[in-house]
């Protein structure tokens, strides 16, 4: 039997711990997030015999050995059967061919219409599996630019194990976004407009966990991209779309409209792991740090924008911080102060190392409103393909950096119909809800509105569970 992988914090003060822990855990308590120490390597011949596998099944392949004995063969395999029986495709994440080279992989099908349900359908189920076998209840506390947090609620609504707490920033997600989340009536799920930015949405989930007093009183656990069993979720669609399109014999390259950095570490991860993938396209709006740092090598903050694409309106790609910390030689030490830096500078810069070292493994490409709504159109009329914002932001970058002959698959992580209103603007139509979302934009709404305080934040959540 292989040795189970063991995961260690990107900060370097916090304890190595397994699986189970990693997910049960989110944060590491040093502030850090958990990686992987080591990583499977998947030889050509196994590829090979992976490209005839059913989603689902290809699932178990990719995410068990970094599961190791923390759950039996049978219940991981009944586990991730059971997280995707319930997408709308029969191909659970299928390909559209929109041009010569050119690929969409639809990651909309799941129960909210957005790509977070592929992670977030698995980390729910895992959670409570761990939970029920120990007899414990946690408390889910995340953040959302709009898309994590109606996956995660879907994920973990009406489980006794847990509540879930989620914030979003107020009048900055869209209607179809705030509904899919604020409609839910489970008694274990409180929603949270907070005034401000996603970022301080960010800022406050980071600020719980930083307590020590209030984590250990609440049991808190991470539902945002930083709890690893996210990340490892995502590698297999990679693995799915590549090797569907030909892989090993053949590499394609992935553009990724990305925010907190999260989808497009996993396809690294991918990439780590032997998937043939020949460039990672970094995506970005008009809130271009990603873009900047790889073009600059100065990560520098510069305000947040309300965008078409909001669920990319950040500044703080937490998950940059997991491929800082490889590109720094693991060195728990350097990411502690360029983390630093940035909370009291709002900046740090890489070395001419390092930055060449992300170039060379990523491109970026950056798309503001007016290019977003005109590659709606054009894409639209020239190939008959409804795409929503930020696959539209992925296009465009696609588009700006590819080379001759590359075959490129564009992340498509939403479905158009939850941005109908800059959709509508863009392209004349506006795209209709799945049949299963009737009634979504008439149900009542339940939620709290809260000032971006850090105290009232907290008494919130001792208030609700005092109820309970």
């Amino acid at each position: 039997m292989n040795t189970p992988i063991r995961y260690e914090s990107t900060r370097g003060n916090a304890p190595e711990l397994g699986f189970e822990d990693v997910v049960l855990t989110g944060l590491a308590v040093d502030g850090g997030l958990y990686v992987p120490k080591t990583l499977p390597r998947i030889e050509p011949h196994t590829l090979v015999a992976w490209a005839k596998l059913p989603y689902h099944e290809l699932a178990y392949e990719v995410i068990a050995p970094f599961v190791g004995d923390a759950i039996p063969e049978v219940d991981l395999r009944a586990l991730l059967t059971e997280t995707y029986e319930d997408f709308r495709h029969v191909a659970v994440a299928p390909l559209v061919q929109v041009g010569h080279n050119r690929h969409i992989l639809e990651l909309f099908h799941g129960p909210t219409l957005a790509f977070k349900d592929f992670a977030l359908q698995f980390l729910g189920r895992t959670l409570d599996y761990f939970l029920k076998r120990r007899d414990e209840r946690i408390t889910i506390v995340g953040a959302t630019s709009g898309d994590t947090g109606s996956a995660a609620i879907a994920g973990c609504r009406a489980r006794d194990n847990m509540d879930i707490f989620i914030l979003h920033p107020a009048g900055r997600v869209s209607d179809v976004q705030r509904r899919q989340m604020t409609t839910i009536a489970d008694k274990n799920v409180h929603n949270i407009a907070l005034k401000g930015t996603f970022d301080d949405c960010q800022d406050a989930v980071k600020a719980l966990f930083a307590d020590a007093e209030f984590r250990k009183a609440h049991r808190l656990v991470a539902v945002n991209s930083i709890n690893w069993a996210r990340i490892l979720a995502q590698v297999v669609y990679y693995f799915y779309a590549a090797l569907a399109l030909g892989a090993p014999a053949r590499a394609v390259s992935f553009a990724v409209p990305t925010g907190n950095f999260g989808d497009i570490y996993a396809g690294h991860i991918a990439r780590r792991m032997g998937l043939p993938i020949d460039r990672l396209i970094i995506a970005t709006n008009s809130n271009d740090i990603l873009d900047r740092c790889v073009r600059s090598g100065e990560y520098k903050m510069d305000g947040v924008s309300p965008t078409l694409s909001p669920s990319m309106d950040i500044q703080i790609s937490s998950n940059f911080e997991r491929l800082l910390y490889e590109l720094h030689g693991f060195d728990g030490e350097k990411i502690r102060k360029q983390m630093a830096d940035l909370r009291e500078k709002q900046v740090f810069s890489l070395s001419e190392p390092v930055k060449l070292a992300l170039q060379k493994g990523f491109a970026s490409g950056r798309a503001g409103d007016a290019e977003t709504s005109a590659t709606i159109r054009r894409v639209l009329e020239q190939s008959d393909y409804l795409a929503d914002p930020h696959t539209a932001v992925g296009i465009a970058a696609a588009e700006k950096v590819a080379r001759d002959g590359e075959t490129i698959v564009v992340l498509s992580t939403a479905h158009p119909a939850k941005f109908p209103d800059a959709v509508e603007r863009a392209c004349g139509i506006t795209p209709a809800l799945p049949p299963h979302m009737d009634g979504l934009m008439t149900a009542a709404e339940r939620y709290d509105t809260l000032e971006n305080d850090l105290g009232a934040l907290k008494a919130f959540i001792d208030k609700e569970q005092k109820k309970a």
